[in-house]
């Protein structure tokens, strides 16, 4: 059976589309304000979609964005050579079970190798079984213990 999506990484002009994206974002993890709520000007998402270190990819059906990832590209510095972290992907929840997701880490695998990346590595909620279940068919699964280190707030 024919996809009836498309899968394509965007690119600087592609401004409505990461705005289609951070809107299926807000959705999907019912975050809407975080991600729709102050959202950043044309030319800001046009250089960040144009930089060396941010990738974006979207599953486009009938011109509207039914998921997609964001992720950051991370130069080593022990060898030359990059990793890939997935910071967020997602499906809008009407288009899930349709291998968009699968769909968008064959185009980011694809993106890896291209830029000489020799991993890509993505997080999961303990308890979030369906990302757990997709990064499992796709990946290794390593166990880690994560930390969020707090920055200072200037009171001055």
């Amino acid at each position: 059976m024919t996809p009836n999506y498309d899968i394509r990484q965007l690119q600087p002009g592609d401004t409505e589309l990461i705005k289609g994206l951070l809107a299926t974002f807000g959705e999907a993890f019912d975050e809407v304000d975080t991600y729709c709520g102050n959202q950043p000007g044309d030319g800001y998402l046009n250089r960040l979609l144009g930089s060396d270190c941010f990738i974006a990819v979207a599953a486009l059906s009938g011109g509207q964005v039914v998921g997609g990832l964001a992720a950051y590209e991370l130069k080593k510095f022990e060898q030359p050579r990059s990793e890939i972290y997935v910071y967020d992907l997602a499906v809008a929840e009407a288009r899930r079970r349709e291998g968009i997701a699968t769909a968008l880490f064959d185009e980011l695998k694809a993106i890896a190798a291209e830029r000489g990346a020799y991993v890509i590595f993505v997080q999961a909620d303990v308890g979030d079984d369906p990302a757990i279940a997709l990064y499992t068919k796709v990946g290794t699964r390593e166990d880690v213990v994560h930390f969020d280190i707090q920055v200072p707030n200037d009171t001055s």
